[in-house]
């Protein structure tokens, strides 16, 4: 999709759009979906299991939920994020869903086309993201359903598609299929640029407001402020180029209002920052593990592969080396009772293999003076303290014991941090923490918890995994908050313009 030949807004620099979305993944697909009119409505027969939040939806049943009071809708309510407006959107989403109950939907979607909202989302490959680079063979840590965006269901396009769904999760390429599917379904193509790469966001201005000095002393206050709000403000440059087909890059330059965050935390892998990590056997990805396995680089070694870290992506990579009869070292900091180990709050029934990982964490540990076990041996609360060049670890305990290994392959699983190098300071002065690195759980954006604008940085939103929303659950709720912003800010301006600038609205 040539973004300089399909569209006169890159060609054009002095075009301003109201919007410009950077990533297009789940957040950036939903976010898409409601500023382009689309706006859920509590159904006419639906009655939420909450009594006190659907006495709430009662009240302004005619009114859109992007038209609400979203502090007050939220109030009271809790789950799984720590996003208000998340935990709102999902529970009229997925009513239950916290309870294992599957109850549809209390909202229903009108397109309204008076409330589109232009906006160009930019991605670097087709819609759904990093959807479409995850390992294939292992299923999503979610339900099918949770994965679904708003107006098509999943199990509803599986069957359209003739797919077989054997059980409730899916593995990632039907999920990046169904991304890509819902852009053209729900009819956002004319939004989405591919092959895009950001370089830099730059503020233009801080406030239009201070450029009044130079203006003719004749013109009263009250026009100035009607010919403003007219007008869409310039407040960001966005500079990047497009990749075409014969492989040369394109650049552009555009100018938004606004500017929204969505490119998730899956672009570099955290290091260790030890001793020997860049070795050729050290792997820092799933995929990058998954491809030396399938391509036998590892099969019939008797020696070990190292796997740091205690998350799911970690016990995706036991369960691939375990699979394949090949020996695994588990080296993680946490001691096996951590109540914030990810596997204790998974249910044992829906997720078997997680807590197959789990129990052989808590029973096959390795002690002072025990052997490798021959399938698999792990090692809580000890870190890696350098790799060497004749593929041997040292290990260390909290007790300062330290232990060396002979290994086939690392692979190195500790999390992940956002590319956000197109912005200042890296976006780390976003962060709650500004001296560190913005990651989803250590040190998500800093944002308004009801328009999810940046605290640090006015018309700058961020959603998804960048405030700590990791599950596709929870980011739709990104989606809800910014086009309430915006669309309360729309029709403030309208009002505005309506009353002669009187300074009531």
């Amino acid at each position: 999709m040539p973004l300089v030949e399909e569209t006169s807004l890159l060609e054009d620099s002095s075009v301003t759009l109201p919007m410009i979305v950077i990533g297009n993944g789940p957040s950036g697909i939903c976010l898409s979906y409601m500023l382009s009119g689309y706006r859920p409505y509590l159904s006419p027969e639906a009655i939420h299991p909450n009594p006190i939040l659907h006495s709430k939806l009662e009240e302004a049943r005619h009114l859109s939920i992007v038209d609400q009071d979203l502090e007050y809708l939220s109030e009271g309510l809790e789950g799984r994020s720590s996003n208000p407006v998340a935990v709102l959107f999902d529970t009229l989403l997925h009513p239950g869903a916290d309870f294992g109950h599957d109850d549809p939907s209390v909202l229903h979607w009108k397109l309204e086309q008076h409330h589109y909202i232009r906006h160009l989302v930019l991605g670097k490959g087709p819609p759904g993201g990093a959807w479409h680079n995850m390992e294939g063979s292992m299923l999503t840590i979610s339900f099918g359903n949770w994965m679904e965006l708003p107006g098509l269901k999943f199990k509803d396009w599986a069957s359209s598609k003739r797919r077989n769904l054997k059980g409730d999760r899916v593995v990632p390429e039907e999920v990046a299929r169904y991304y890509k599917h819902y852009v053209k379904v729900m009819g956002l193509q004319k939004n989405f640029r591919e092959n895009t790469y950001i370089t830099s966001v730059s503020r233009l201005c801080r406030d239009p407001d201070d450029d009044d000095d130079g203006q003719d002393s004749s013109i009263s206050a009250q026009q100035l402020q009607m010919e403003k709000s007219k007008f869409i403000r310039r407040n960001w440059e966005v500079r990047g180029y497009q990749r075409v087909a014969d492989g040369s890059h394109v650049p552009f330059c555009l100018f938004a209002e606004n500017v929204a965050l969505a490119t998730g935390t899956l672009d570099s892998a955290a290091r260790l920052e030890v001793e020997g990590e860049d070795f050729p056997f050290v792997f820092h990805s799933m995929p990058e593990f998954g491809k030396a396995v399938s391509r036998g680089k590892l099969r019939g070694r008797t020696d070990p592969v190292l796997i740091v870290g205690s998350g799911l992506t970690a016990a995706d990579a036991v369960l691939c080396a375990y699979n394949n009869n090949i020996p695994v070292i588990h080296v993680f900091r946490r001691r096996v009772t951590d109540p914030s180990l990810i596997f204790k709050q998974l249910p044992k029934k829906l997720y078997p293999e997680y807590h197959k990982v789990y129990h052989m964490m808590c029973t096959q540990s390795c002690s002072a003076d025990s052997n490798l076990l021959s399938e698999y041996t792990s090692f809580p609360e000890h870190h890696v303290l350098s790799f060497k060049s004749d593929m041997k670890c040292i290990l260390q305990s909290t007790s300062g014991l330290k232990k060396i290994f002979k290994l086939s392959a690392a692979v190195v699983l500790i999390g992940s941090h956002p590319n956000l190098s197109f912005l200042k300071e890296q976006g780390c002065y976003l962060g709650h923490n500004s001296s560190q690195p913005i990651t989803c759980k250590g040190n998500p954006v800093e944002i308004d918890a009801y328009t999810y604008e940046c605290v640090k940085e006015a018309h700058l939103f961020a959603l998804g995994p960048l405030v700590g929303d990791n599950f596709v659950r929870f980011l739709k709720g990104g989606a809800l908050g910014v086009t309430h912003c915006l669309a309360a800010r729309q029709k403030k301006n309208h009002l505005f313009v309506e009353r002669g600038g009187d300074g009531i609205a």
